[in-house]
């Protein structure tokens, strides 16, 4: 009776190569699994495509409410952005394809695991460290394993009939609710604009020549209505995709920093998860104590890092929640953006628990603010510079 293996299975070159070398490198029995988080992908297509490389069995499984409410969500509160830039779209739905995943290995007692990741990108940590967190199964993850490059990929797709489709062929792209991620091709030259035709989702020609107002509202850290529209939580982020894109905003070329010590030229598209974040750190502001938030800026960085590294199931990052969910209970209000021609800006804000008040930032009349009160406060503040200064005059 052969082995079976169960691998993560997008449909795209490296997961297709893979279940080719599974049978004939491992001779075994590969049963693929599908994770539904917003690709966007013909699911149906993909199946079709399991099915004609032969594998014993395809599972789909739909987790995009689950992507939304246990992975965006905590990011969301967290303002996460990887080195201030990306949402961590990729990052957040490897930790739950990879759960899923095991949850099939366990189903159909599979003796071994599989992906398609290569040994210089980021997801080979997330996958393994997940896979590692919750089996002892051993990880076959081929591309790496033989560092295959892209073109020795589809010359072995040409020899095994593997059909790529034409944009697979100039890009390297993974895509969920939360952002679109295009590598390879031009995009390797961190000085070449990348081409009108890697994006799908954010709008670069013929934008509204008037501007687009959003408002967010949040309850508890989290988005619940956009423009007045109460939509469940997958519905709500790709309508904020839709509005944001369509004015141009969610372009993201920046040079990152890998976990395996490699720097990469990086473009995503994250036109919702940059509209919410901004306005999610904006609100934030209001309702925080300035010591909130410096010290939540910091936590936010540390919890974007471990997300982004593959450390998901660390302990650090479930005690970071835990704090997050805290400091979440007073981020109930509404922010409200505008979008011009690819320009995204917070114009307004309110919530019950703001502490901001009028009456004491106003400059007009009737002020609460006693400015006599500033003379002896604005004295002690700078006492240790203005002595250390007089004393320096003295050397």
């Amino acid at each position: 009776m052969k082995q079976k293996a169960v691998l993560a299975f997008s449909g795209g070159l490296d997961t297709s190569v893979v279940v080719k070398y599974l049978q004939e490198e491992h001779n075994m029995d590969v049963i693929t699994v599908t994770v539904d988080v917003g690709e966007g992908s013909d699911q149906k297509k993909i199946a079709a495509k399991a099915r004609h490389l032969g594998v014993l069995r395809h599972y789909n499984i739909d987790a995009k409410k689950e992507f939304v409410e246990k992975f965006i969500h905590p990011a969301i509160k967290a303002n996460a952005l990887y080195q201030k830039k990306y949402c961590l779209a990729t990052s957040l739905a490897r930790p739950l394809i990879a759960q899923k995943v095991l949850e099939v290995a366990k189903k159909e007692k599979v003796s071994a695991l599989a992906h398609g990741c290569t040994g210089k990108g980021n997801d080979q940590v997330r996958f393994d460290v997940t896979f590692g967190s919750g089996s002892n199964l051993p990880i076959i993850a081929p591309i790496r394993d033989l560092n295959l490059d892209r073109a020795t990929e589809l010359e072995f797709a040409n020899k095994h009939g593997i059909p790529i489709d034409s944009v697979s062929k100039k890009f390297s792209i993974d895509q969920n609710l939360w952002g679109r991620a295009i590598e390879g091709g031009n995009l390797e030259d961190p000085y070449a604009e990348p081409p009108d035709d890697a994006f799908i989702w954010v709008k670069t020609k013929n934008l509204p020549d008037k501007p687009r107002y959003m408002e967010i509202e949040f309850e508890n850290g989290v988005p619940v209505s956009i423009d007045k529209k109460t939509l469940n939580p997958v519905r709500l982020i790709e309508y904020a995709n839709q509005v944001a894109g369509a004015n141009g905003v969610g372009i993201v070329d920046h040079i990152e920093d890998r976990v395996v010590g490699i720097k990469s030229r990086e473009v995503y598209e994250t036109p919702g998860a940059m509209c919410i974040i901004e306005a999610h750190s904006d609100l934030e502001k209001m309702v925080h104590t300035k010591h909130e938030n410096k010290f939540k800026s910091i936590v936010d960085q540390e919890w974007a890092w471990l997300a982004y590294s593959g450390l998901w199931q660390d302990p650090l990052k479930r005690d970071l929640d835990k704090f997050i969910d805290q400091s979440q209970k007073t981020v109930t209000g509404i922010v409200r953006l505008k979008l011009y021609k690819g320009g995204l800006r917070v114009v307004g804000r309110k919530s019950k628990h703001s502490l901001y008040r009028h009456d004491i930032a106003t400059y007009g009349k009737g002020s609460a603010f006693d400015q006599r009160k500033a003379t002896g406060f604005v004295e002690l503040w700078g006492l240790q510079t203005t002595e250390a200064n007089k004393l320096a005059d003295k050397r």
